[in-house]
């Protein structure tokens, strides 16, 4: 179960971290190529401050861990990423983006599955 969690976690960070870069990266008229089309309904410093969440959550989901230090920031930053997918799912819904809803979903499910497993049975500090 804990190799399957860092997995999930691992794949999570890297997920999360290219795509905080790419909304700090690129220009809004990329990101909407990339079919990021959400990005018109949000100013840019809110798609900047997306972009820093989804970072540093990557890093919350990593770092703690391997420093052994902090560790119980692992499942608060998966937290943070279920209530930041549960809020993309919002906006995709609103937009009526049914299919661009799949992978968020599965993100959100990954991510609970991480929050779940370090907050209960797999915990760094038990």
């Amino acid at each position: 179960m804990n190799v399957t969690l860092w997995i999930i976690t691992w794949l999570l960070a890297a997920s999360f971290l290219a795509s905080g870069l790419s909304k700090l990266m690129l220009t809004r008229k990329k990101l909407v190529t990339m079919g990021m089309g959400w990005v018109n309904d949000f100013s840019t410093p809110a798609v900047n401050t997306i972009g820093i969440l989804e970072i540093l959550a990557a890093i919350g989901l990593i770092v703690p861990a391997l420093a052994g230090t902090a560790q119980f920031l692992v499942p608060v930053a998966a937290v943070g990423l279920v209530l930041l997918m549960l809020s993309a799912m919002v906006v995709h819904l609103r937009r009526h983006e049914a299919k661009d809803m799949v992978s968020g979903i599965v993100l959100l499910a990954l991510a609970v599955v991480v929050a779940w497993g370090r907050f209960g049975p797999q915990s760094f500090t038990s």
